[in-house]
C-alpha cells in the first residue's frame, strides 16, 4: 500500500490525472507507471532542482535512462512547472516537444536523450565525475534505471567503476519489475554492495520507504536504491 507525505496524496492524484492526458499507441504504459511513485517522492521531497534553477550549475541532475516510457515522467515535470500542461495531450504526435523518448533539447528540465538501454548509468558516472572536476560538491546525481538494463554491460562497468572511485554524488534508482534475464543471487542490490556501493531495496510504492532509502546517509560510497514495483507480466 502507498504512503504518502503532508498532502502529497493530492499531489500524486493530479500526476496521475496529468498522465491520462496523454494518449495514443507506443505509449508503454507499464514502464510509465512502475516509475510513478519513485519520481513523485524524488521531485516532491528530494531533488533540489526546480524550474527557475533548471540551468544553475548547483542544480541536482535527474537523469531518466528508462526513457522508452517517459510518460510519468513528462507528468511529474509538468506537476512541477518545468512544462506547460497544454503539452501532454499532443504527446508522441509529430511537432510534439513529448516524444516517446525524453529529447534534452525540447523538453525544459530534462538532463539527456535517453531511451536506449544502457546509457544512463555510465551518463550520470560521467557527470558525477565533471561535477568533481569542477569543484562542484553539492549537485547530487541521480539516474533511474530500469532492473532489464542490468543486461547491458555498460551498466556493469559503469557501476564497478563508480563503487572503488568513491562517487558519493552519484544515486542509482533501479525500478525492479522483475524484467531482467539472469537475476542475481541475493538480489539487484547484492550486485551494487559487491562493488563498494550502499545499496537497500525497498517497496517501490511506498512513499515513507523511499523517501528514507533516497535519503540514507552514504559517506564515500554510491548509493543504490532498489525500488520493487509489481512484475510487468502480472
Amino acid at each position: 500500500m502507498t504512503t504518502t507525505h503532508n498532502g502529497s496524496a493530492a499531489g500524486l492524484w493530479d500526476v496521475g490525472r496529468l498522465m491520462a492526458l496523454m494518449t495514443g499507441d507506443e505509449k508503454h504504459g507499464p514502464a510509465a507507471t512502475s516509475t510513478l511513485d519513485a519520481l513523485w517522492v524524488l521531485y516532491d521531497r528530494v531533488l533540489r532542482v526546480s524550474p527557475h534553477t533548471a540551468d544553475s550549475p548547483g542544480r541536482d541532475r535527474f537523469l531518466l535512462s528508462k526513457g522508452h516510457g517517459p510518460m510519468a515522467y513528462y507528468a511529474v515535470l509538468a506537476a512541477k512547472g518545468f512544462v506547460p500542461e497544454e503539452w501532454l495531450p499532443g504527446f508522441g504526435s509529430y511537432g510534439s516537444p513529448l516524444g516517446h523518448h525524453p529529447d534534452r533539447t525540447l523538453v525544459p528540465g530534462v538532463e539527456i536523450g535517453s531511451g536506449s538501454l544502457g546509457h544512463g548509468l555510465p551518463l550520470a558516472v560521467g557527470t558525477a565525475l565533471g561535477l568533481r572536476a569542477q569543484g562542484l560538491t553539492e549537485p547530487r546525481v541521480w539516474v533511474l534505471i530500469g532492473d532489464a538494463e542490468l543486461d547491458e554491460g555498460s551498466n556493469h562497468e559503469a557501476l564497478a567503476y563508480a563503487g572503488p572511485e568513491g562517487l558519493e554524488s552519484l544515486h542509482t534508482l533501479v525500478i525492479d519489475n522483475a524484467s531482467a534475464t539472469p537475476g542475481w543471487p541475493g538480489g539487484i542490490a547484492s550486485r551494487f554492495a559487491a562493488a563498494g556501493w550502499s545499496a537497500e531495496t525497498v517497496d517501490g510504492r511506498d512513499h515513507e520507504a523511499l523517501y528514507r532509502a533516497f535519503t540514507a546517509p552514504h559517506p564515500g560510497r554510491p548509493r543504490a536504491v532498489v525500488a520493487r514495483v509489481e512484475p510487468k507480466n502480472a
